[in-house]
């Protein structure tokens, strides 16, 4: 199916390792969300969008959290990868299985028995063969986090905007809603804007990329129904970031 003018044609989805997990029951990787998560992408599959994914895997490990605790920085980045795959593959099954969706994943780190191996123009391909494509382990480098392998794929395969899922988190804000009343929510605002007031939207490495080469970032709750597709609808949902 050929996408509407209407919709962006090809996007990256960003889903943090959160978004895996039930926040009541604790689970490290809930078959609920999974299977919610498979078909909202599932709807926007149906309307022709090419659809490519970075899947983070905080919900398992934390690099970040490792190395505090006195583990070496790059071992602990590299487990994090590991944790990203298991994801991936999670996420994987869940479309094919419940949404029905012709998916394939692709790893910067070589695990051939499970996954592909990250190949731009192989994954360009995929797209436009209507093919999910899943991508795991980051950029492959320790010191890089997801967000910047995000905003290096959408890069790579020229995808139209950045779409930053969020559990439970609506938008950009001032300060952090959890922890202050009533901040002031941005529905809009540069890339610049972002690095100098310091929100948090992502790191200033993958933000620096996306505003060097154009890219907007949509920041939204996929857990409220069909907010994915309202997202790649272009109707009006969280906040977003663009160059001007």
């Amino acid at each position: 199916m050929k996408p509407s003018s209407k919709i962006y044609s090809r996007i990256l989805l960003k889903l943090s390792g959160e978004s895996f997990k039930s926040i009541s029951d604790g689970y490290t990787i809930d078959r609920d969300a999974l299977d919610y998560l498979a078909l909202e992408i599932k709807k926007i599959h149906t309307l022709g969008v090419q659809i490519g994914i970075v899947v983070g895997g905080g919900n398992i490990w934390r690099g970040a959290q490792a190395q505090k605790e006195g583990m070496d920085r790059a071992q602990a980045d590299y487990a994090g990868m590991l944790a990203t795959i298991i994801n991936a593959l999670a996420l994987q099954d869940a479309l094919e299985r419940t949404g029905k969706v012709n998916t394939r994943t692709q790893t910067a780190i070589n695990v051939a028995q499970v996954a592909e191996p990250y190949i731009r123009r192989k994954a360009i391909r995929h797209l436009e063969k209507s093919r999910v494509v899943i991508f795991a382990s980051g950029t492959g480098n320790p010191f890089m986090t997801t967000d910047t392998a995000a905003a290096l794929r959408a890069t790579e395969i020229d995808a139209k905007i950045l779409i930053m899922a969020k559990h439970k988190a609506d938008g950009i804000y001032e300060r952090d809603p959890n922890l202050f009343q009533n901040p002031k929510k941005y529905e809009s605002i540069t890339h610049r804007e972002v690095l100098e007031k310091r929100l948090d939207v992502m790191d200033t490495t993958a933000l620096s990329l996306c505003m060097d080469n154009q890219i907007p970032i949509l920041v939204f709750d996929i857990f409220k129904e069909n907010s994915l597709l309202d997202a790649v609808s272009m109707r009006k949902v969280g906040s977003i970031v663009t160059t001007e």
